[in-house]
């Protein structure tokens, strides 16, 4: 498959890949802050954004899919950045194919099972009646009783497309009957020798001390940094620190045990 991509900048290439219920877009603001040095690729994920549909979204399937659309787009090597199932597809294509990725950034996620409510969620948004008559503040209601924070419901709401046709951009049904594959993981083959790093939200519980034997073990040059004042959402809680990090991890000397700022 064929991912729908957004690009910006001139220079070497850097490749940022979103969470679940997400899309490029919201990888914009770190997007333009690397333009003036790097050509920005961002993609949409399967089932995301302007990407195609498809019922297959193991990890496998996605870390393919971010393969073939870069290389179709003539980018064979490339940092990639990934966040939250982001994360775990960058992990997996790294995995399988390390020649493609010259440095992996993981944000928020680590290659664990997770036991999350992202199914009553998907449950809630299939719920929603997509009558002509729908108003954002209806689709809002419906979702507070899965969804009770309101800025997540106003980014789950980004994906529907609200008028006299009112439908899901996103291949909802798809990713519902995803979750308990998005949420598990089976480690790939092989491990990941080069720069790895892992950045967590200092607020988040997603990636615990417990979880470092596991990260250690596919990704042995890892190295861990926290953003603080960031929770799961660390590029949206705290852009420039989360950016900070990025941008001393790009820099940093292309061996495994490098250090950066």
């Amino acid at each position: 498959m064929i991912l729908h991509a957004i690009q910006a900048g001139q220079g070497p290439p850097v490749v940022l890949l979103h969470g679940l219920f997400g899309s490029a877009r919201n990888f914009g603001a770190v997007q333009r802050a690397l333009a003036p040095r790097f050509q920005v690729t961002a993609l949409d994920l399967r089932n995301h954004g302007d990407s195609p549909h498809g019922g297959d979204m193991t990890y496998r399937a996605m870390a393919e899919d971010v393969r073939d659309t870069l290389l179709s787009m003539g980018i064979d090597r490339a940092p990639v950045i990934g966040h939250s199932m982001g994360g775990k597809t960058a992990m997996a294509l790294a995995l399988r194919w390390p020649d493609q990725v010259a440095r992996l950034l993981v944000a928020d996620i680590a290659p664990v099972a997770y036991q999350h409510h992202n199914t009553a969620i998907a449950s809630a948004m299939q719920a929603i009646p997509l009558t002509a008559s729908l108003t954002r503040q209806q689709a809002d209601a419906a979702l507070a009783g899965a969804v009770p924070d309101p800025g997540v419901r106003a980014f789950l709401l980004q994906n529907l497309r609200f008028g006299a046709d009112p439908k899901w951009r996103i291949g909802l049904d798809h990713i519902a009957a995803a979750i308990p594959a998005l949420e598990g993981w089976d480690d790939p083959p092989g491990t990941y020798q080069g720069p790895a790093l892992f950045v967590t939200g200092a607020r988040s519980d997603f990636v615990l001390p417990a979880h470092r034997p596991a990260i250690r073990r596919l990704f042995p040059a890892v190295r861990f940094v926290a953003v603080k004042n960031a929770g799961h959402w660390l590029h949206a809680d705290n852009p420039a620190g989360f950016l900070s990090v990025l941008e001393g991890f790009l820099a940093a000397p292309e061996q495994p045990h490098a250090t950066w700022p």
